[in-house]
């Protein structure tokens, strides 16, 4: 089973989830591979950082082009960023590669390009393709001022294309709103960077229930650690809980350097399973 990544916004933390999800299913004994379909943004190597981590956490060797079929240099909304250059973005290049894909991987990760909702084309947007691809979703929530607005309405746009919500992530961004960039390759981050999984929230049983026991929360070091810029986190989590029918796959505290191999221990994949049974 394949899933499409999506966001209650942009720099939310979509590449983080994306490739902790490729590290979680490959410990599995899976072939993986993430792929970034539009990508807006590139360095003075012209390379996309997003593609660039997805590429990394990915255990199927394949093309640049079949994994990003579109990347533009500006870090702007990827229609216009298609505009600036003269190129429509097809959604049938986007299927084919996908299909290229799926065939030579057990799961595809697809991340989406900012919200649900951005638009792609003249008349298209990322709802829609996501509805062309009919992949059960995951949606990233940045637990920030305005989320539980900005989740809700991202749930309900998904359900009105007719997709499955597997699940969604509750991702604590920096205090200045953005994510930090996953270390996506996992190696040099040493043990008193890896963090407890209930900073900056309080535990409770169906926090306890989705992360892990309190023992194995207290087996990680509290330096480095602050808070989420957001008051009652936990009182925020809890109300998306009980507004959101998808289970809470996992929460990933606000952390100094994210990398996703640790991410991927705070995600329960056995809930994206049992949302697949069910359907």
């Amino acid at each position: 089973m394949s899933y499409f990544i999506t966001g209650t916004d942009t720099g939310v933390g979509k590449t983080l989830v994306s490739c902790a999800l490729l590290y979680g299913f490959a410990a599995q004994g899976k072939s993986v591979v993430g792929m970034k379909p539009v990508a807006a943004g590139c360095g003075d190597d012209d390379q996309n950082e997003d593609v660039m981590q997805l590429r990394a956490a990915s255990n199927v060797l394949a093309s640049k082009g079949q994994i990003n079929p579109y990347c533009f240099a500006q870090a702007v909304a990827p229609h216009l960023a298609a505009q600036f250059v003269g190129i429509n973005i097809s959604f049938g290049r986007i299927l084919e590669s996908f299909e290229e894909l799926n065939a030579q991987a057990d799961i595809v990760i697809v991340e989406g390009a900012g919200g649900f909702r951005v638009p792609l084309n003249a008349c298209q947007d990322s709802a829609d393709l996501a509805a062309q691809l009919g992949l059960p979703v995951v949606l990233v929530v940045g637990m920030r001022l305005g989320c539980l607005n900005h989740a809700l309405l991202t749930v309900e746009a998904i359900a009105t294309r007719g997709l499955t919500l597997a699940g969604w992530v509750a991702n604590a961004p920096d205090a200045d709103g953005t994510t930090r960039r996953c270390e996506a390759s996992g190696a040099g981050v040493p043990s008193d960077r890896l963090l407890p999984q209930t900073a900056g929230y309080a535990i409770t049983s169906d926090l306890v229930s989705v992360v892990g026991s309190p023992s194995r929360m207290a087996s990680s070091s509290t330096s480095n650690v602050s808070k989420a810029d957001m008051p009652m986190l936990d009182g925020n989590i809890a109300a998306l809980q009980q507004r959101i029918h998808a289970p809470l796959l996992g929460v990933i505290p606000h952390q100094a350097q994210p990398d996703a191999r640790e991410v991927a221990s705070l995600l329960n994949l056995a809930l994206l399973e049992q949302t697949e049974l069910h359907d």
